[in-house]
């Protein structure tokens, strides 16, 4: 029997975007084809060039390769939920950013948003190479702090696994496996967070 493809999805757009937006999205089963050291080099690269405010570039990356100690270090930091799946991922990386000024003398809160400007150019640059990214806030980012030697005014905030589509979902529970085979994304629309004057609940 062939196995399901998941690798596309149905996203009905309000408007027409470019397709590495359209086409990405965040699978928890990965083909086993391996992500090398120069791959996951281009996609930090990628998200080197990222804006970010007064151009501090806050955020930090520590990646790992399936089979190395880091990539284990970072999965031994995952939530339980995360760990039934991210284990068939070929790259974790734990995300972390600098919370305060280079002169220490007040808060970067800017910070967060800047790491996720980071990783947005790194899931562009990933759905380019036909690279799958699925971000977790759940990561335990004390343990992480502690594991990776953070000094305290740097914060995990969140883990991601990379892996190329085309995984088997039935490596995942059935819940999981339910939510890989759903065909069409969703998001609100855009008149429920845009709005040309007042804020509106």
């Amino acid at each position: 029997m062939s196995q399901p493809n998941t690798t596309e999805k149905e996203t009905p757009t309000q408007f027409d975007i470019h397709p590495l937006i359209k086409e990405r999205w965040s699978p928890r089963s990965f083909s086993e084809k391996a992500i090398s050291e120069k791959e996951v080099k281009t996609l930090l690269e990628a998200g080197r060039w990222a804006p970010s405010s007064s151009n501090m570039q806050p955020w930090n990356i520590i990646w790992g390769i399936k089979g190395t100690q880091t990539y284990d270090r970072i999965f031994s930091c995952l939530h339980e939920f995360n760990q039934g799946w991210a284990g068939n991922a070929q790259v974790l990386w734990a995300c972390a950013f600098r919370k305060d000024m280079p002169t220490q003398d007040k808060e970067n809160f800017h910070a967060l948003h800047d790491l996720g400007l980071f990783m947005s150019n790194v899931y562009t640059q990933a759905q380019s190479m036909g690279i799958a990214v699925h971000q977790m806030a759940g990561i335990d980012f004390n343990k992480a702090q502690k594991e990776f030697n953070f000094p305290d005014n740097y914060h995990v905030a969140t883990a991601a696994a990379f892996g190329y589509y085309g995984g088997d979902p039935a490596i995942l529970d059935e819940d999981l496996k339910k939510e890989e085979l759903k065909k069409e994304r969703s998001r609100k629309s855009q008149d429920e967070f845009a709005f040309n004057g007042n804020f509106q609940k």
